[in-house]
């Protein structure tokens, strides 16, 4: 206890905590609009296809500051649901299986490509492999400021554009009749998800950052019907499951931060399963019965 009360007076890691916190709150507020949307998958892909960017910036500029490196995630992230759409429109494929072919093509780059930058013995490759699994403890105070700064942006602008995304999701058709640019609201929607997707690869890694996008908005979706709630729910849950994520990988030396956060999504989730007051099962077992 003793240790553990030392460790959580550490300022970087009062930052970790904050970062985190503000960074599954925003993921579990977009990732709601996201789910309602049914674009899930297409943020797995997002976040699968940041490794490749990282990893080809790395080997042009031989640097791992940190905005070079998301710069390039944020890239080939477009870059993968761009190819998804045009994927989609030009041939008979289906959505599914479109984002399943990007989304294996761009990660079995990154891993060629983290692969190569590790056998070569001039490259000074320490840290870069905190991207697939996500290190807070390798976070330093200006990583965390950045993915604040970042989370606290998405915070804002996504309560900002809240009544316009409600509309243009559930009524796409009503909102144009009122005017509103609902491609436009579409394109926001997505820069948004790429943002999440690409200042949370350092503390989640690309392999689990969509399991932040998606689990806390399902959870949330077991106790109300109404948007409004529902996203506040599942920012909390979000929140819960960074903090006690960053919290446990930084006290446990080398566990990897988004297995553990995934984890306590994944504990969040089961609880509402069972108990949500809109659709728990248990609620439902006690109707029929």
């Amino acid at each position: 206890m003793e240790q553990f009360s030392a460790l959580l007076s550490s300022a970087n890691l009062q930052w970790v905590l904050i970062g985190s916190l503000l960074l599954g709150f925003a993921s579990g507020v977009i990732g709601s609009f996201v789910l309602l949307k049914k674009q899930s998958l297409i943020s797995d892909a997002m976040a699968h296809a940041a490794l490749p960017g990282v990893c080809i910036v790395y080997i042009l500029f031989q640097t791992k500051t940190v905005p070079y490196l998301l710069t390039g995630a944020a890239i080939t992230s477009l870059i993968a649901t761009q190819s998804i759409q045009t994927i989609v429109k030009w041939s008979r494929i289906k959505t599914d299986a479109a984002i399943g072919i990007t989304l294996s093509v761009f990660f079995g780059l990154g891993i060629v490509l983290l692969t190569y930058i590790q056998q070569n013995a001039t490259g000074n490759q320490a840290g870069l492999d905190s991207f697939i699994f996500g290190q807070a403890a390798s976070l330093v105070k200006g990583d965390v400021q950045l993915i604040a700064a970042g989370a606290l942006c998405l915070i804002i602008l996504t309560a900002l554009f809240f009544k316009e995304f409600k509309i243009s999701i559930f009524d796409p058709q009503f909102a144009k009749g009122l005017g509103l640019p609902v491609t436009f609201f579409n394109a926001v929607l997505l820069f948004l998800v790429v943002a999440v997707v690409v200042i949370g690869i350092q503390m989640v890694g690309v392999v689990l950052i969509a399991a932040l996008l998606i689990t806390p908005p399902i959870s949330a979706r077991y106790w109300t019907d109404q948007l409004g709630w529902m996203t506040m729910l599942a920012g909390i849950f979000g929140a819960i499951s960074g903090v006690s994520g960053a919290v446990l990988s930084t006290a446990i030396q080398n566990l990897p931060t988004g297995p553990i956060i995934v984890l306590s999504a994944s504990v969040i989730f089961l609880f509402s399963l069972l108990f949500g007051t809109k659709k728990g099962l248990l609620l439902k077992g006690g109707r029929n019965a």
